[in-house]
């Protein structure tokens, strides 16, 4: 199966003052299309750096990384944005809806952005919200949903341009145990229908679900366990499973 992510030996440092700070050292790491893939750590391990690495909003300082067969080390920054917008939905752990738009508004975003006709991003809307059981929602705006409804116009947003690559930065963080437990059967349904997946957190709990674990400490991959098991979520009694 062919690689959607081929991060190569990536390096990221900042300069403060006469201090050079290294973030990520010298990390390698390549994901199959359709995976499932969560990457965890603690605070301060590098996992929000890689994940803006994976997710081309900032560069490298070293290495390479070939995103669903672009190699994106010497692009533009605007190529970098236009291949961001084609490849990549992001789920945010804030939703990050805009609050004077509608759901249905929110979720044409990125197909503006892309260019897609007026009457193609109404329709094409109209089915993400329906298969994420928001079809009736679509005229509601975020401060009128709950925040379990406000994730699931977020991820319909994330889904509205068929990316390569769903990028979840701590999906469930905003969430109630209940509806957080929702939100993960779902990402885990959409990467059963074919959708790669890469999930960001520091909770093993959350991590579980993936199919594959990720983890890092200081700016390096210290672990990478394939978890390919069933069931409900780590932690959580099969009652309560979704």
């Amino acid at each position: 199966m062919r690689n959607i992510i081929e991060l190569t030996d990536i390096t990221k440092s900042y300069t403060r003052g006469a201090e050079e700070l290294q973030i990520l050292r010298g990390i390698t790491l390549h994901i199959a299309e359709s995976d499932f893939v969560a990457i965890i750590g603690p605070s301060g391990s590098g996992k929000s750096t890689l994940m803006n690495t994976i997710g081309l909003l900032d560069n490298p300082t070293s290495g390479s990384y070939v995103l669903d067969g672009v190699a994106t080390e010497k692009m533009s920054d605007n190529g970098l944005a236009e291949l961001r917008n084609r490849k990549i939905g992001f789920i945010f752990q804030q939703f990050n809806l805009l609050p004077r738009l509608t759901a249905m508004e929110n979720v044409e975003l990125p197909m503006i952005y892309a260019g897609i006709p007026a009457k193609q991003r109404r329709e094409r809307g109209q089915l993400m919200l329906e298969k994420l059981g928001m079809g009736q929602r679509g005229h509601h705006k975020p401060s009128e949903l709950s925040g379990g409804q406000q994730q699931r116009v977020a991820i319909a947003r994330a889904l509205a341009i068929s990316p390569s690559l769903i990028l979840a930065d701590e999906p469930t963080g905003a969430l109630d145990s209940k509806t957080g437990i929702e939100v993960l059967e779902l990402i885990k349904e959409l990467n059963q229908q074919g959708n790669t997946i890469v999930l960001i957190t520091h909770d093993h709990h959350i991590a579980d679900n993936a199919k594959r674990v990720v983890t890092l400490r200081d700016g390096q991959i210290i672990s990478d366990i394939r978890n390919d098991v069933g069931g409900a979520p780590a932690g959580v009694p099969e009652e309560a499973h979704v």
